[in-house]
């Protein structure tokens, strides 16, 4: 991609978000159950809660979460944060209580970390200060 725009950079992030949602949890392997299995009758399975099961996010999705976590380096730990968690789906107020300040400026704070982002995915050399 040649030229990113803010709203392109938002939407990888979401993509991101959401692919790191659908990553298998990561277990501790070599543990072997001996146990039998137990087949259950149909009452005693009733009150069981069904988990949600997502399926794997693709090879392609994977590379592209990798590539956006890259991108959160050339940003401070509190942009960090406030651009992850707004792509994690958190309401503004939550993440404002958060960082102890309004609503407007953690809105504020995360556009201006979105642009440092795409200025350095287009090249600009003279990144935006806040």
């Amino acid at each position: 991609m040649d030229d990113w725009s803010i709203d392109e950079v938002e939407a990888r992030f979401a993509e991101a978000a959401e692919t790191a949602r659908r990553l298998p949890p990561a277990r501790v392997m070599g543990y072997l159950n001996v146990w039998p299995i137990l087949l259950r009758m149909a009452p005693e399975r009733a009150p069981a809660d069904d988990e949600v099961h997502h399926f794997p996010p693709s090879p392609a999705a994977i590379d592209r979460m990798l590539e956006v976590t890259r991108w959160v380096q050339w940003l401070d730990t509190e942009s960090r944060h406030i651009v992850w968690m707004r792509a994690d789906r958190c309401e503004w107020s939550q993440i404002a209580r958060r960082f102890g300040c309004a609503v407007r400026t953690v809105q504020r704070r995360r556009k201006i970390a979105l642009s440092i982002v795409t200025e350095n995915l287009n090249g600009v050399s003279e990144v935006a200060a806040s």
